[in-house]
C-alpha cells in the first residue's frame, strides 16, 4: 500500500517565526516535480513538537490541498497523549490523508500492553497507520512482538524503521506480515535488500530525484543501479544529521534559496563550521 520515497517534508517558517505557507506550498511541488511517491507533513522532520494545534491542522489541509490527489498525504498526528493522537487523527482522515505516521509515545515509555492499546485506538479510526519507531527520540522501541500483534489489525499497514538497526527488518518480516519503510536514509539500500518496501526520508526535501530513483532502481531489483545511488549520496545522507535532524535540512534548503533559515526554540542553527562542511558535500553531488 506505501512502497516508495516518502518526504518526511519540512515545516518553513519566515523570519518572524510564522508557518511560510508560501514557502511549503512550492516546497510540495518540489517533491512532485522529483517523482516521490508522497510526503510526510507534520512529523519530526516538520517540527511537530513546536506547532499550535491550529497550525498543525492548517500544514496538514494545506497538504492535501496543494497534492491534490497527485501525491499520497502520510499525516503526522502521533502524540504521547492517545487522545491528542486521535484528536490529530480524526481531522487528518476527515480532511482526507491518505495514512497517518504514528509515533511511539515518547517520555511516559508506556509498557508493550499499553503501547498496544494505544496504536490500536488510532486504527480502530479507520484512517491507514503507520507505526513509527524511533527510540532515539520516543525512548524506547516498539517491541517485535507488539509490532507482530498489531500488525494483525487490518488499518496497521507498515512501520517506519528509525531506529539504526537493519536486523529489526528481519526480526519484524520474520514474525509478520507488514510493510517496512527505512527511517533512515543511509540505511535504506540495506535495508530494502532485506524486503523493506522504501523510505521516509529527510534527504529527499533537497535531493527528491535521486532518493526517488534509488528507491525505485531497489524495488525493481536493479540493485547495482539502487548500489550506486546509495554509495554517490552516502556522504549527504549522513552530513544531513551532522546537527539535530531538521536543523541541516533547514539549512541546505536554505542554502538552496527554497526557504528561510528559521526554527523555532528549542532548535537553533549550527555553526558555522557545520555549515561549510554540508554546504561542500551538498556541492560534491551537485546539489
Amino acid at each position: 500500500m506505501l512502497e516508495g520515497t516518502f518526504t518526511a517534508i519540512v515545516t518553513p517558517f519566515t523570519a518572524s517565526g510564522e508557518v511560510d505557507y508560501e514557502a511549503f506550498r512550492a516546497l510540495i511541488e518540489f517533491q512532485i516535480e522529483g517523482g516521490v511517491t508522497g510526503i510526510v507533513p507534520v512529523g519530526t522532520t516538520g517540527e511537530s513538537p513546536t506547532l499550535s494545534m491550529p497550525e498543525h491542522a492548517k500544514v496538514i489541509e494545506t497538504a492535501i490541498e496543494v497534492s491534490a490527489g497527485r501525491i499520497k498525504i502520510i499525516a503526522g498526528t502521533g502524540a504521547n497523549s492517545t487522545s491528542e493522537a486521535l484528536e490529530l487523527t480524526r481531522h487528518a482522515k476527515d480532511a482526507g490523508a491518505d495514512a497517518t505516521l504514528q509515533v511511539t509515545p515518547y517520555y511516559n515509555k508506556p509498557n508493550a500492553l499499553g503501547l498496544t492499546r494505544h496504536f490500536s485506538a488510532v486504527a480502530d479510526l479507520g484512517l491507514p497507520v503507520v507505526l513509527y519507531n524511533v527510540p532515539g527520540r520516543a525512548g524506547r522501541d516498539i517491541p517485535i512482538s507488539v509490532v507482530a500483534e498489531l500488525a494483525k489489525h487490518p488499518q496497521v499497514v507498515s512501520i517506519k524503521e528509525a531506529g539504526g538497526s537493519v536486523d529489526r527488518v528481519s526480526q519484524i518480516l520474520n514474525v509478520c506480515d507488514i510493510e517496512v519503510l527505512s527511517g533512515d536514509d543511509s540505511l535504506t539500500f540495506p535495508m530494502m535488500s532485506l524486503g523493506a518496501v522504501g523510505v521516509i526520508s529527510v534527504a529527499s526535501n533537497i535531493a527528491p530525484a535521486p532518493v526517488s530513483q534509488l528507491v525505485a532502481h531497489a524495488l525493481a531489483g536493479r540493485w547495482n543501479e539502487a548500489r550506486a545511488l546509495h554509495f554517490q549520496y552516502y556522504s549527504l545522507f549522513n552530513d544531513l544529521f551532522l546537527d539535530t535532524n531538521p536543523v541541516p535540512v533547514k539549512a541546505a534548503l536554505a542554502m538552496m534559496g527554497k526557504i528561510e533559515e528559521s526554527y523555532r526554540l528549542p532548535l537553533a542553527p549550527m555553526t558555522d563550521e557545520l555549515k561549510a562542511k554540508l554546504r561542500k558535500t551538498m556541492t560534491s553531488v551537485g546539489l
